[in-house]
């Protein structure tokens, strides 16, 4: 495990180092899980934004995006659970006098053990070398069967627990595994207690009159009240969605892993609204849709799997997540959900308002069914910044530091390098970049050995350097040097686009995702 933190170690300081992301107020010792996204980090957010709502909303004709507000009237998390089941089960060590979630604990202890199935797997590989067939190790390796059953066994127990929240259970569970604080070592705990993750706030110019209001913990409720607004003004036809992205808040207690969960994040989701009765077909649908997707970037068919949801909640009736291989282990990503009709049921209810649809085939009005899929932006960013960095051991003997950010959402595209400071040849690399600007963010770069500044540029993520040079002054061509291969062609200054457009532009990319 200590080399997975090591890994994780690293992306966190390439990520300050490179200009992706930063503690927030960090100059005041900064705050607690909120960080802030820097320069490159910034670019990288928007790339992935975009790569998602273009292929969300772009290419679906019947998936419109809305963009709602962040505070909501108090009625509304009434009405969608959030005020009396929006809890986190939480236990104190009484020596650390620190707070955990009591699930995370448990789940930190399973991921222990997938560490020890990994090692075996690992070990048996080397043993075996061509021929390993790594399922049937899995299905027939003694050792490896017991630490699965004893890994599915306890998830079991903890999930079956918490749905019919028996808390003291939980809390036997720990103790019976006999977990203690990371911090201390101690054993001594607390019972079990929930906590609501909401942040309170107050909308009013005085104390007497003013409303209790919460900052949103999800983007979708903007979405359900919004429901017929979307619907009657886009004469809109079921089956439709409505995508949104956008930032939400919770106070989590247990706030971790770098950006992975943090207390201000952003979602991007779609509702999809259907007719009652085809929830299990369009939930099928979106679930290979969402993977299909994910799988468009390259980072790794090995790297992604789906995890049903052994405990629904109340309003479900599927659920399952996308989750991806992180330096700490397999997360969730992404979560698709068949949420039937509570959320507009709900709002129905709790508003007094109508919130059907008029079928015109079936000649009734009904209150849709819902199909969710709903990925955290920051959490994708992780995905791709930790799957990305790579450390290469190259031919000579000496080694390079790569981030090989899908060259679609990488933030930028090209760095434009005179070779030298002089005899013209800044002039010309600056006027290849106001050519490029309209349609690429290019940066120019003339500090350093040109070799030192390939290896920057590779470290920052960036696909391409454009390298001018005296042979440029007398026929009008660059070496145009790809970050990944470090293959290095010559070409005309006028071909420059093209060749970048075939790597870099999103609809080739969203072109191979709507063929595939």
């Amino acid at each position: 495990m200590a080399n997975q933190e090591d890994i994780f170690k690293k992306v966190i300081s390439h990520a300050k180092e490179y200009g992706y992301v930063a503690q927030s107020s960090e100059i005041y010792d900064g705050l607690s899980a909120v960080y802030d996204y820097l320069q490159n980090g910034a670019e990288l957010k928007k790339n992935i934004r975009e790569y998602w709502w273009q292929a969300m909303v772009q290419l679906n004709e019947n998936i419109v995006g809305i963009d709602s507000a962040i505070f909501m009237h108090p009625t509304t998390w009434k009405a969608s659970g959030h005020i009396d089941a929006f809890n986190d089960p939480l236990i104190d060590n009484k020596d650390s006098k620190k707070r955990y979630r009591a699930d995370v604990l448990i789940e930190d202890y399973v991921a222990k053990i997938e560490a020890k199935i990994d090692k075996e797997i690992t070990k048996a590989a080397k043993r075996f070398g061509d021929s390993f067939d790594e399922a049937q190790y899995r299905a027939t390796n003694p050792r490896v069967k017991d630490y699965q059953q004893k890994s599915e066994t306890i998830l079991k127990r903890m999930a079956s627990s918490l749905e019919k929240e028996d808390l003291a259970d939980v809390k036997n569970l720990i103790e019976e595994l006999e977990i203690a604080c990371p911090l201390s070592g101690s054993r001594n705990w607390t019972d079990v207690k929930q906590f609501n993750l909401m942040f309170g706030t107050k909308l009013g110019a005085s104390a007497d009159s003013a409303m209790d209001l919460y900052l949103r913990p999800e983007t979708a409720q903007g979405i359900f009240v919004n429901f017929l607004n979307v619907q009657k003004s886009g004469r809109l036809k079921i089956p439709f969605g409505i995508a949104q992205i956008g930032k939400a808040f919770r106070n989590e207690i247990v706030a971790r892993q770098f950006i992975f969960r943090m207390r201000e994040f952003e979602q991007m989701e779609m509702q999809f609204f259907i007719r009652p009765g085809t929830q299990k077909e369009w939930y099928e649908t979106w679930k290979e849709a969402r993977m299909k997707w994910h799988l468009s970037l390259g980072m790794g068919e090995e790297n992604y799997r789906f995890h049903d949801h052994e405990k629904l909640a109340h309003y479900a009736d599927a659920a399952a997540d996308i989750e991806f291989k992180f330096p700490f282990g397999f997360k969730e990503l992404e979560g698709i959900h068949s949420r039937t009709d509570f959320d507009l049921g709900s709002h129905e209810k709790y508003s007094g308002k109508k919130l059907q649809y008029f079928d015109p085939e079936l000649e009734e009005s009904y209150v849709p069914y819902v199909v969710e899929t709903s990925i955290g932006l920051d959490r994708m960013f992780l995905a791709v910044l930790s799957n990305s960095l790579v450390e290469e051991e190259l031919e000579n003997g000496s080694s390079r530091t790569v981030l090989k950010i899908p060259a679609v959402l990488a933030p930028t595209k090209a760095a434009v390098l005179p070779l030298v400071k002089k005899d013209g040849l800044p002039e010309i690399a600056h006027k290849i970049i106001a050519d490029l600007r309209l349609d690429f963010n290019v940066i120019y770069d003339e500090k350093d050995a040109v070799g030192r500044r390939y290896r920057r540029q590779d470290a920052a993520g960036t696909p391409f350097c454009i390298t001018v040079d005296h042979q440029t002054l007398e026929d009008n061509s660059v070496t145009i040097r790809h970050r990944d291969t470090m293959e290095q062609k010559r070409i005309a200054i006028k071909d420059i686009p093209a060749v970048m457009e075939k790597e870099v532009a999103m609809k080739y990319w969203l072109q191979k995702l709507a063929e595939s």
